[in-house]
Parts: structure tokens; C-alpha cells; sequence
């Protein structure tokens, strides 16, 4: 079975027809979803899933689940991080990375968590589709000419203030060096 790394912006808290259709192919494929436990596209998966009655979900959180609707097996992440920050809650979609075969990220166009989770999916080879929520549709990404031509259809300052945020947070640049010297030299415009 195919395991899935299914997250997104705590902004997109509902589920459209398009994201739902989405979802219900990847049950048709018996998917194995590997959700966090966030409010937002999270919950908002999570409540989808379990209204359903789909049973092939792991939840991953860390000490404490915050959300798990299906009442699903967790996967309790542990780091020595400073509970409740940004890198805290980084070590936990980490571990959903190394897990999965591939992605499915429901982005606001802003989020630096969504962001830097399709960034460490890319730099792992893992294929992710991104539902891009202020276009609503799903852009297929394998490679990191497949991540710049999305954030092209961002709106740049948001591109950039997550970038700042995620190298400040997490202090380093794991995913990808080219793309943020690109960002950093580069006006990315809009169709």
C-alpha cells in the first residue's frame, strides 16, 4: 500500500468538492494516510476520514494529540525541542517525510510549515501534490523546476517572508540552497 504524507495550511479548513474527489480516489487505491494533528487542513482532513469510516490512517503527533477524530493509531514523535514552536512541530512532519512514499499538501499560498514540508519532500524525492488553495487546483511536483513554477503563481511577498521564517526558525536551509538563493535574487511574478 502506498503511504501518504497528507498536510496543509491551518487556513484551509474545509474541504472542497475538488479535495474531497482527490481524497476519495487515493481510498479507492487503499492509501495508507499519514496525517498530523493540527486544526486546519489536518482536522479538516481528519474529519473528512472519519466520516467516511476510512480505517487506513495513522495519526502523528507529538506528546499529545491535539486532534484525532477517527480515534486512529498515533505515532507519538518525541524531540528534545522546546514544546510548541515552529521547529518543535518541524521534527514531527520530519518524521512524516521519512515515512511516506509521497505527499499531499493543501496550501494557502502562505504557510511557511507547508511550505517547508513540500521543500523536505522534494529534497527526499518524494513526489507531492499541492492543492493550491487561492487557484484552487492540484499542480503535480517532482522536482524543484516543478516548486518554482508554483511559487510563481504565489504572491512573491508571502514567498519571501516564509522563507525568511522557516530559515529563522529552523535555522538552516536543509531543503534546498538553490531555490533560496533564487528566491533571494530573483522577482517571482504571477501569470
Amino acid at each position: 500500500m502506498t503511504t501518504v504524507f497528507i498536510g496543509g495550511s491551518r487556513a484551509v479548513s474545509r474541504l472542497n468538492a475538488v479535495i474531497r474527489q482527490k481524497l476519495d480516489d487515493l481510498m479507492s487505491r487503499q492509501c495508507v494516510f499519514f496525517v498530523g494533528d493540527a486544526n486546519g487542513a489536518d482536522k479538516a482532513v481528519q474529519g473528512y476520514l472519519a466520516a467516511v469510516g476510512y480505517q487506513n490512517v495513522v495519526v502523528y503527533c507529538m506528546d499529545t494529540c491535539r486532534n484525532n477524530l477517527g480515534n486512529w493509531p498515533a505515532n507519538h514523535i518525541t524531540t528534545p525541542g522546546t514544546p510548541r514552536n515552529f521547529a518543535y512541530y518541524a521534527a514531527k512532519d520530519q518524521k512524516m517525510t521519512q515515512d511516506a512514499k509521497c505527499g499531499v499538501m493543501l496550501w494557502d499560498g502562505k504557510s511557511k510549515g507547508t511550505l517547508n514540508n513540500i521543500q523536505e519532500l522534494l529534497a527526499a524525492g518524494k513526489k507531492t501534490l499541492v492543492y493550491l488553495a487561492p487557484r484552487q487546483t492540484f499542480h503535480k511536483l517532482s522536482s524543484q523546476q516543478d516548486l518554482e513554477d508554483l511559487l510563481r503563481l504565489c504572491e512573491p511577498e508571502h514567498i519571501q517572508e516564509a522563507q525568511r521564517q522557516i530559515r529563522t526558525k529552523l535555522g538552516n536551509t536543509r531543503h534546498s540552497p538553490g531555490l533560496e538563493n533564487q528566491l533571494a535574487s530573483t522577482s517571482l511574478t504571477r501569470p
